[in-house]
């Protein structure tokens, strides 16, 4: 009985300071999102939000996205400046630098992010990091910025408030693939007039043909990259081209497609048949 008693006092102050080292992180948390300020006139509405503690953990760590969910849900996150301000945004990941970099261009691209500039960027054995600075009237909305990373196979799993204009977000990239439409064997796909390159998902098919339209005067330029976009091959052509068939290599995820020289010359669409599958 005695054995009994000391074992479930043991388990019981174990559990009680599990419990407490929980609610400590989380408060954490909280706190580096908010001003000190707005965290301290709603300290009691904050502990009722944020009750259990233990809803907003994920694999062992607090779960940010969530947190900043209920903060911004109930008013309390603040992301606009009194006025246009330098904001710095870091972005770190343990996956491939190249295709992180292109996952994170066409993620800002798409939420209307198109002046930047590179301030920093730094790789070592176990991580890769990318900065950014750009001038702006209110800091990233962290869960648009999750939304938008999904759509890519990628999640935030850790986000710090470095102050209002400053964040820093680390994702995970163990599913990432580029957000782009993929080419199905045996169907007809037109690639519209585009301002930027076109990028498509060629991994089911092994052969493609590309019609141009009549109004265009595309000199072709081809590359294929692998899944973590790296380069296999390109094709340059440094004349005017009205058909082109192409056999894809083995490894090849995703296809380029621009103009050798500038986009402008492909005022109308490109006409893309796949042929044969993998």
């Amino acid at each position: 009985m005695v054995k009994l008693f000391i074992a479930l006092s043991i388990f019981l102050t174990s559990s009680f300071l599990v419990a407490s080292e929980l609610d400590f992180m989380l408060d954490t948390k909280i706190q580096s999102f908010l001003d000190k300020k707005t965290y301290n006139e709603n300290k009691k509405f904050i502990e009722v939000l944020f009750d259990p503690s233990s809803d907003f953990y994920m694999n062992e760590r607090v779960n940010s996205v969530k947190v900043i969910q209920t903060l911004k849900d109930n008013g309390l996150l603040k992301l606009f400046f009194s006025s246009p301000r330098e904001l710095k945004l870091n972005f770190k990941t343990s996956g491939a630098p190249l295709f992180f970099v292109k996952i994170m261009e066409d993620t800002l691209r798409n939420m209307g992010y198109y002046r930047y500039v590179t301030t920093a960027s730094n790789l070592d054995s176990s991580e890769f990091i990318w900065e950014i600075g750009l001038n702006s009237e209110y800091a990233t909305d962290p869960i648009i910025l999750d939304k938008e990373l999904g759509n890519r196979g990628c999640n935030i799993i850790d986000i710090q408030r470095e102050s209002l204009q400053e964040w820093t977000y680390t994702i995970d990239m163990t599913n990432a693939h580029l957000n782009v439409p993929k080419i199905k064997p045996n169907e007809e796909y037109k690639l519209k007039h585009s301002l930027d390159a076109n990028w498509l998902d060629i991994s089911e098919v092994s052969k493609l043909k590309i019609r141009s339209s009549v109004r265009n005067r595309w000199y072709p330029y081809i590359a294929y990259y692998d899944n973590l976009l790296h380069l296999l091959k390109l094709i340059k052509k440094d004349t005017v081209t009205k058909k082109i068939v192409l056999n894809i290599p083995k490894n090849a995820r995703y296809i380029k497609i621009t103009d050798n020289y500038t986009i402008k010359n492909i005022k109308d669409e490109l006409i893309i048949n796949a042929t044969s599958s993998r």
